[in-house]
């Protein structure tokens, strides 16, 4: 209920496809992120593509004792901001304002990467930069996609990494955009777990 009543962003982009991600599902995946023990009392945790801050923070709720947001629009960033400071986690938040894959962004101090990049139905291959990113991370990693997606597992397997895709949910689509033709529908999401060998 707490991560479900941060402040949304206001305006989403849909060439970001920035889309909410439901509070419920938000902490039913940090906490399968913590069972698996990447997620853990003391640890740094880098969500890229952060959005509002919704699971860096909810990370921070969790026992991380930092979270680095990094999102490339500014409204979303003072989001991320405005939520850190209500949760009284602005001090342990970095907030980086930059673009997955087009700025040099520095997460090695970081334990875990979280994700929950553009699927790319809007640009294909929109997800690449953030794939790219955990690959050079070489971090544990998790991240949420389509249950359609089929290349994320080809794609790391054929780096050495293992791949461990681990549940799925139904991800709320609210009628966001010009494009959506109803007004609420849903869309499959699933979880995996990245691990570099």
């Amino acid at each position: 209920m707490m991560l479900s009543r941060l402040e949304k962003i206001q305006s989403p982009s849909v060439e970001l496809e920035q889309y909410c991600t439901d509070g419920e599902i938000a902490a039913r995946w940090l906490s399968d992120i913590s069972a698996f023990g990447d997620l853990f009392v003391g640890c740094t945790v880098a969500d890229l593509g952060a959005g509002n801050g919704l699971l860096g923070l909810g990370a921070m709720v969790l026992g991380a004792e930092r979270a680095i947001l990094i999102e490339a629009d500014q409204a979303a960033c003072d989001t991320a901001k405005y939520n850190a400071e209500k949760m009284g986690f602005i001090d342990s938040v970095e907030v980086i304002q930059a673009s997955i894959g087009g700025d040099s962004i520095e997460i090695g101090s970081a334990d875990v990467v979280i994700s929950n990049p553009p699927w790319g139905r809007q640009s294909p291959r929109a997800d690449r930069p953030f794939l790219n990113s955990i690959l050079s991370a070489r971090l544990p990693s998790h991240l949420m996609h389509s249950a359609e997606a089929n290349h994320i597992g080809a794609l790391f397997e054929g780096h050495g990494w293992s791949v461990e895709r681990y549940g799925e949910v139904d991800f709320p689509l609210p009628a966001t955009y010009a494009h959506h033709s109803r007004q609420r529908g849903k869309t499959r999401a699933a979880f995996w777990r990245l691990t570099p060998q």
